[in-house]
């Protein structure tokens, strides 16, 4: 009896303490890219901008979320990087304004459409001013 007991009392301790681990599990993150990279027109003629753009999004669910709007998001952001001047895109504080530009679009456009819970940041991976 007492050997029972003890094996009955271990099996609940190491199930008790495995179930804990479970809850202390990091949560699911992934960087999507918004592939392919945008390029768009500045606003003189013959001058582009190339950038490629990689979203930080946390948990599963989010992240099929955002995965399913990547069209209106795509959209969202040709329309606020296409016609700027090349000036505007020059110093490192320029590029990070864009950079806080493009989170807050992203952030709009998601709870247009569902809501932004899941979305964390936003990243250029790429920058090319021509």
């Amino acid at each position: 009896m007492r050997i029972l007991m003890l094996c009955l009392s271990f099996f609940v301790f190491f199930n008790t303490a495995y179930a804990g681990d479970d809850e202390g599990a990091e949560p699911v993150i992934e960087y999507i890219a918004m592939t392919p990279k945008f390029t768009v027109n500045l606003e003189r003629p013959g001058k582009y901008l190339v950038i490629n753009v990689q979203l930080m999004v946390e948990g599963e669910k989010y992240i099929e979320k955002v995965k399913k709007h990547l069209p209106a998001l795509r959209n969202e952001l040709i329309m606020l990087y296409s016609g700027r001047s090349s000036t505007e895109l020059q110093t490192m504080e320029q590029r990070e304004a864009l950079r806080t530009e493009t989170k807050k679009a992203i952030i709009k456009a998601l709870d247009k459409r569902a809501n932004s819970d899941g979305f964390r940041d936003v990243f250029f991976t790429e920058f090319l001013v021509n």
